[in-house]
């Protein structure tokens, strides 16, 4: 189940930026935990791995590399996902956002290779 999308740009060819609203009802906050819901990481990767293939389609997960968690996503939190594609290097760079009314806050980001 994907967040709900709000808002998409693509700035250049390789890039895309999407405004996505966390629902509390996904099924990722199930369990996770039961006395204060957060969104799992592997839910993060998911929706870069789904928006990506926008980006570089036909390509596959290969490896991940300088994944950094920074700050826990609740539920009804407002994100910025940051696509960049980078060809050459089979690499797509990504990078979450929180938006909270005039601050915007890292989440997390890192970097996943690409294979044909």
């Amino acid at each position: 189940m994907k967040p709900i999308e709000e808002r998409r740009t693509q700035p250049a060819e390789n890039a895309l930026c999407l405004q996505l609203r966390i629902p509390a009802d996904l099924n990722w906050f199930r369990g996770h935990f039961p006395t204060q819901p957060l969104l799992p990481g592997v839910a993060q990767l998911d929706w870069v791995m789904a928006y990506g293939a926008e980006l570089a389609p036909g390509m596959r997960f290969c490896a991940i590399d300088s994944v950094k968690f920074q700050r826990p996503v609740l539920p009804e939190s407002l994100l910025e996902l940051n696509l960049r594609w980078d060809a050459v290097r089979c690499v797509l760079n990504f990078e979450y956002v929180l938006v909270k009314e005039e601050s915007r806050q890292p989440v997390s980001s890192g970097k996943i290779k690409l294979c044909p």
